[in-house]
């Protein structure tokens, strides 16, 4: 697992580009007070969050409820509907 100084790190020596937003005033607060209580710069937080972000898009998150139902359905598979069961066997006729 990779620490947050070390993204940093890496994240600083690779800088290049640049970007310019315009945010609200309580936005700009907000972001200064990130920045002091992290020690982190400006950029390093829009990446931070940007890659949480992509993080949380991309990885699957489900309540326990919503596992306990998938690993059900998984186990014990309805029985397939008859608008599928057609679609598969005009499939047959049409792919072979």
């Amino acid at each position: 697992m990779v620490s947050a100084s070390s993204r940093q790190t890496q994240h600083r020596k690779t800088k290049r580009e640049r970007m310019e937003l315009r945010v609200a005033t309580s936005t700009k607060t907000l972001i200064k007070r990130a920045m002091a209580v992290s020690g982190m710069t400006a950029g390093d937080l829009a990446y931070e969050g940007a890659r949480r972000v992509l993080d949380d898009h991309e990885r699957m998150r489900l309540s326990q409820a919503d596992a306990d139902a998938f690993l059900k359905a998984v186990a014990n598979p309805p029985a397939p509907a008859d608008r599928l069961i057609k679609a598969f066997e005009r499939r047959e006729t049409v792919v072979g």
